[in-house]
């Protein structure tokens, strides 16, 4: 990974610096950087990033297909052969893609084999916001697309997985939203304070598994010490929160029957915006619990 940049330098660059610098960005296509040269100075990392996309957007449409054909396919025969770019290395792996069983690269070589017949394309899609569920989902979906929508959509995606790649190469102003947020926070409303101590676990729900993703306590607060999730995009996705509330209302309530009425309170919902944030309170008693989403 190249060292990071501040978009001051890269305002002061020549044309060769300013295009070295900002490799694989853009897959495969030191030509965008090179188009984007002529509309410095920047004021904002999220400026230069629209130049960046605009020089793509305003090429013939040929040239944009071709521009989309540079990109690998999901967990395809170049993710096992190892002759994908790095960056697009780093984000399958960070989805699992490079640890599927035999029967899950069969799927996903049937489903990339479906799509470039339909599109001429490969399936493009920003897999630092999905959950490997949301993936398969967003698949199927996109196969009923017409072709032009299909471009779009592709393009759209390389314009999320850019923007992220550029805010961790840039150092500058006004950069582009490419982070969320997942917070909770327990209320013991019998006691009409915050709870504290109370175990929460967090689950990642999966069509066939349920991944425990972390477990934490909250604190005198009510909340816990840190987002739940955070520092990059949500994955879209399917999630369950559970509160250990049982516990803690029994060493609060010492005459409560021995089987508590509330032991666990399981919250399943659902993430559809990878930059949002999403707080997901409990608002409880011994006997009653309630949820929104706050903000």
């Amino acid at each position: 990974m190249p060292d990071r940049l501040t978009l001051a330098a890269l305002n002061d660059a020549d044309r060769t610096s300013f295009v070295a610098a900002l490799d694989g960005i853009f897959e495969h296509a030191p030509w965008v950087a090179e188009a984007s040269f002529a509309a410095r100075p920047f004021a904002t990392v999220a400026a230069l990033h629209e130049a960046m996309m605009q020089a793509v957007l305003s090429r013939p449409i040929e040239e944009r297909l071709a521009f989309v054909r540079l990109h690998p396919d999901l967990a395809g025969k170049a993710a096992r052969a190892g002759e994908m770019a790095a960056e697009s290395v780093s984000e399958q792996a960070g989805l699992g893609l490079d640890r599927l069983s035999d029967a899950e690269y069969a799927r996903f070589e049937r489903l990339n084999a479906e799509y470039d017949g339909r599109f001429g394309i490969p399936f493009v899609i920003c897999v630092r916001r999905q959950t490997r569920d949301a993936v398969l989902a967003a698949f199927e979906r996109r196969l009923g697309h017409a072709p032009g929508a299909e471009l779009a959509a592709a393009l759209a995606e390389i314009g999320h997985i850019t923007r992220l790649r550029l805010v961790e190469r840039v150092d500058g102003p006004g950069a582009p939203a490419v982070a969320g947020r997942l917070t909770t926070h327990v209320l013991d409303t019998q006691s009409g304070c915050p709870a504290e101590g109370v175990r929460v676990q967090l689950y990642e729900i999966g069509h066939s598994a349920r991944a425990l993703l972390l477990e934490t306590r909250t604190n005198a607060d009510g909340r816990t010490d840190q987002p739940l999730l955070g520092g990059g995009p949500l994955r879209i996705g399917t999630y369950e929160l559970v509160f250990h509330v049982g516990p803690y209302f029994a060493a609060k309530s010492p005459a409560l029957p021995e089987r508590p009425f509330l032991d666990e309170v399981p919250l399943r919902f659902g993430i559809a915006e990878p930059e949002g944030h999403y707080h997901v309170p409990l608002i409880a008693t011994p006997w009653s619990y309630a949820t929104y989403r706050g903000s």
